[in-house]
């Protein structure tokens, strides 16, 4: 284990703390919970960079990160989702960003094993998912207005924008793996 794999260990215990935050019946709770998922964030950029810094990537980083990543952001999903279960739009575009994580971790996982996975690589796009659902599941998490600015509703039009991101971020992924895909090997 070096530094960022332990890092990325620690956001995937952060994972039960969160989801205890989040209910916890505290006036404090939301703030407590945004706070964590904020944190877990941080040291997903963090992991990545001192990986790159010191030289210390490996496979198991390959491994464990984007699925530390992926564990938390459905964990908020879900707690979102069923906490606000009559909000249609989040509804769907929880939906969205989850089917569309399996989709492209299959693929990914596919196209790696046939030696094609720079065809599948983070897009400017998938990055800009990234940041538009990060910034919504803050809002959403926290819920509560902040000077007098509605931001659940704001996280709820910023999740909508994330899984419209979500699918355009697909399709190119599946642009890109198309030749490989319909190869007739």
């Amino acid at each position: 284990m070096n530094i960022p794999n332990t890092i990325t260990s620690f956001r995937i215990v952060l994972i039960p703390v969160f989801i205890a935050a989040f209910y916890l019946p505290q006036p404090w709770a939301p703030a407590l919970a945004t706070f964590i998922f904020w944190f877990a964030a941080i040291t997903d950029w963090f992991d990545g960079y001192l990986a790159r810094k010191l030289q210390q990537q490996s496979s198991l980083g390959a491994f464990i990160d984007p699925l530390a990543d992926k564990l938390m952001v459905i964990s908020a999903l879900l707690l979102i989702i069923t906490r606000h279960h009559d909000n249609n739009w989040l509804l769907f575009s929880a939906l969205i960003i989850i089917s569309r994580e399996i989709f492209i971790s299959s693929l990914r996982e596919w196209m790696s094993s046939m030696k094609q996975s720079n065809a599948v690589a983070v897009s400017f796009f998938g990055k800009a998912k990234t940041v538009a659902q990060m910034f919504a599941l803050l809002f959403l998490i926290y819920e509560n207005d902040i000077f007098g600015l509605p931001t659940f509703q704001f996280g709820v039009g910023l999740m909508v924008w994330a899984a419209l991101l979500t699918l355009l971020s697909m399709f190119i992924y599946i642009k890109s793996a198309w030749p490989t895909l319909t190869a007739g090997k």
